[in-house]
């Protein structure tokens, strides 16, 4: 599973305009609607919100990854949005968020969408990696990374 098949430069915002969970849930899956991935963005807001209240989806070292799945989705996508300041996703390790990855499938892709889960996951492991993304300011910058190091650079 490579990101780059799934993100694209206009999936991603640096500095999302929400301060609280929901509003950059929101923002997130506005962005995959605005961007044509997404057809009825109420109905994937509502799967990923009632997600997100089951569990928290902040996994920790500043990192979140809300995700849903829904129809009117026709393939797996994803959005990334980097707050304007750290806040609080209720994370396992009590940390506030400074990434928020967000990704969206069809109810029928759940193989693809735990692949996704999981390269996040092991993308997000790597210390230098967060910290560079952590330190990029715009979305050119957070998707040059993301693409570098799907890449293998």
């Amino acid at each position: 599973m490579l990101l780059s098949e799934i993100l694209t430069v206009e999936c991603v915002r640096s500095p999302l305009q929400g301060s609280g969970k929901h509003d950059v849930i929101c923002e997130l899956v506005d962005l995959l609607v605005d961007a044509g991935k997404v057809t009825d963005g109420d109905t994937l807001k509502d799967a990923v919100w009632s997600r997100e209240q089951t569990r928290t989806t902040g996994i920790g070292h500043g990192l979140a990854i809300p995700h849903g799945k829904c129809d009117g989705i026709s393939e797996l996508t994803m959005a990334i949005g980097k707050p304007a300041e750290p806040l609080d996703f209720e994370a396992i390790d009590n940390q506030p968020v400074r990434l928020v990855v967000l990704l969206a499938s069809p109810p029928d892709k759940t193989s693809d969408h735990i692949q996704a889960l999981a390269r996040v996951s092991r993308l997000m492991s790597s210390e230098d990696f967060r910290q560079n993304i952590y330190e990029a300011h715009t979305p050119d910058a957070i998707y040059e990374l993301v693409m570098n190091q799907d890449n293998g650079r």
